[in-house]
C-alpha cells in the first residue's frame, strides 16, 4: 500500500467511511486505514499507518501517514500502566488533545463496550458490541486459551472460525455508524458514520477503527 493522499494532514480525514485492515503478522500488528473504495469492503488511498509494539506494559499507538513511518500524524495513548476505565487519549503529534477512546469495564462484562470523549471530555458517541451470542461465544473462547497444554490447540482452532464482529455507534438512542469486520480469516473492517455536521473529529474516528481492535485485549 502506498500513501496517495495530499499532504495536508487534516484533509486526509475528511471522510465518512474508513476501511481498516490488519494483516496477519507474526508478532507485531499492523494497522491500514484507507479511504473505501466502493460500498463494501474494498480498501482506496492509504490514510493512516500504525504499527503495534508489542508487549508494552503501557500503550503507545504511533500512528503515521504511511509505512515508512517518516511523519507521525496521530497518537493513542493510555493513561496509565494498570487502568480499569480503560482511557486512551488521542492527540496531535504536538501533544493538542483531540478526544480520548474510554471502555466502560462494567458494561464489557456482557457486551464490550466504549466511549468516544471529546477535547473537552464530553460524551460524543457510545460504541457497543453488536450481537450478545458473539459476544458470548468470544467469552468461552478466551476461556478456554488459558486452559494449560490444550489451550494453545483450542486457540488455533477457533481463530479458525469467522466472527461477525460488530460494533455500533449511537449518540442517545440513535445509531449514527457502524464498525463491521468482513466475514472472513482476514482481520477487515468497514468504519462508517452519518454524521453530517462533523460533530465528531474523523481523527478520533480513525483511532477507534484501529483501537477496537489493537486496545481490546489491554
Amino acid at each position: 500500500m502506498t500513501d496517495s493522499t495530499p499532504n495536508d494532514v487534516a484533509g486526509r480525514f475528511d471522510h465518512d467511511v474508513f476501511i481498516v485492515d490488519q494483516p496477519f503478522t507474526l508478532f507485531v500488528n499492523r494497522y491500514y486505514v484507507s479511504e473505501a473504495a466502493d460500498s463494501e469492503y474494498a480498501p482506496g488511498a492509504l490514510i493512516a499507518f500504525c504499527r503495534q509494539k508489542p508487549f508494552a506494559l503501557k500503550e503507545d499507538l504511533l500512528i503515521y501517514s504511511d509505512e515508512t513511518m517518516s511523519r507521525e500524524i496521530l497518537r493513542i495513548k493510555a493513561r496509565r500502566v494498570v487502568d480499569i476505565g480503560g482511557k486512551y487519549i488521542v492527540t496531535t503529534p504536538d501533544g493538542t488533545v483531540i478526544g480520548a477512546l474510554q471502555r466502560r469495564a462494567k458494561a464489557s462484562i456482557l457486551l464490550t463496550t466504549w466511549v468516544l470523549v471529546g477535547s473537552d471530555d464530553r460524551e460524543l458517541a457510545v460504541v457497543r458490541e453488536s450481537s450478545v451470542p458473539v459476544a458470548v461465544f468470544r467469552r468461552v473462547q478466551n476461556l478456554l486459551q488459558a486452559i494449560p497444554l490444550i489451550g494453545g490447540i483450542v486457540s488455533l482452532i477457533l481463530d479458525l472460525i469467522p466472527i461477525p464482529y460488530h460494533f455500533d455507534i449511537q449518540q442517545g438512542e440513535v445509531m449514527v455508524g457502524r464498525h463491521a469486520r468482513k466475514t472472513g480469516i482476514r482481520d477487515r473492517y468497514r468504519l462508517h458514520i452519518e454524521d453530517p455536521q462533523h460533530r465528531i473529529d474523523r481523527r478520533l474516528l480513525v483511532a477507534l477503527g484501529i483501537g477496537l481492535d489493537a486496545l481490546q485485549s489491554r
